[in-house]
């Protein structure tokens, strides 16, 4: 098992309250750099419908979740019935942090 942590990458597709910008800023450092990632059209609507493979994102040994704010992110899990440990569980958020904050926790994220 490798030590890089696996990222999830909200696209927020329907409430649309992440900049369009940052979004593309981001997506744009994992195409460039080749870091693997598994996007997301929207955890709102997977947790409301209990998307089982919720539960197979919260089983891997380090979880990053690009997406919006922590306690949102935790209670869209916990909605789903599938909490995230959050001593392994990152969550940066897109709202209010700026894209090249983002990737330079990324970065960091990866070199450890």
């Amino acid at each position: 098992m490798t030590d890089a942590p696996f990222l999830l990458f909200c696209c927020c597709k329907y409430a649309n309250i992440v900049p369009d910008n940052t979004k593309h800023e981001i997506l744009r450092f994992f195409t460039r750099t080749g870091t693997p990632f598994h996007a997301v059209p929207d955890l709102c609507e997977m947790a409301s419908r209990g998307d089982p493979a919720m539960k197979s994102m919260v089983e891997q040994e380090k979880l990053t979740i690009v997406a919006c704010y922590p306690r949102a992110v935790k209670s869209l899990f916990q909605a789903a019935e599938t909490p995230f440990k959050q001593e392994k569980t990152t969550v940066l958020n897109m709202r209010t942090e700026s894209a090249e904050t983002i990737i330079d926790a990324l970065s960091k994220k990866e070199s450890t």
